[in-house]
């Protein structure tokens, strides 16, 4: 095997690595916080788009704001993502993982008692190698396909 050839499957594999990583910290940061200009600058490329159940999102001051509002309406979380797939070509690659999601909703004094909320669906992701050679989401959708327990509600 010539040394080019193996320039580029290791290449390849730390680019790997490297995406794999981006998916497990975002996922860890779900749960973690804090959410703030540096948080979205980890995980968004400037021109950043997302869509979620609740709706879509562009820019990075979007992704910001969008998900500080939606892990303010709980308590705690645990986020789960298995099975990444990643299809890898130079700068890009495709993501896919499968999304377990549980919440525990803020005390509203809702009398039902119900605090916890669960959802289960998948990501399908696009990322990027941003300046420096770090990887970035620049597409990044939430698709659930279950959920169960009750809701938060969303301020108007």
């Amino acid at each position: 095997m010539d040394l080019n050839r193996m320039h580029e499957q290791l290449r390849a594999l730390t680019d790997r690595a490297a995406v794999e990583r981006l998916v497990t910290r975002y996922l860890r940061s779900l749960d973690e916080g804090p959410f703030d200009t540096a948080w979205a600058r980890t995980f968004f490329t400037e021109d950043a788009w997302s869509e979620t159940p609740v709706g879509v999102y562009e820019g990075i001051d979007a992704q910001l704001s969008s998900t500080g509002a939606a892990m303010a309406l709980f308590e705690r979380t645990v986020h789960f993502g298995t099975d990444l797939d990643v299809e890898q070509a130079g700068d890009r690659a495709t993501l896919r993982w499968n999304q377990l999601s549980t919440h525990v909703l803020k005390d509203d004094g809702a009398e039902s008692g119900e605090r916890l909320f669960v959802s289960g669906g998948h990501c399908e992701a696009e990322a990027v190698r941003a300046a420096g050679g770090d990887w970035r989401f620049r597409r990044l959708a939430l698709r659930v396909a279950w959920t169960q327990g009750r809701p938060p509600v969303l301020p108007a």
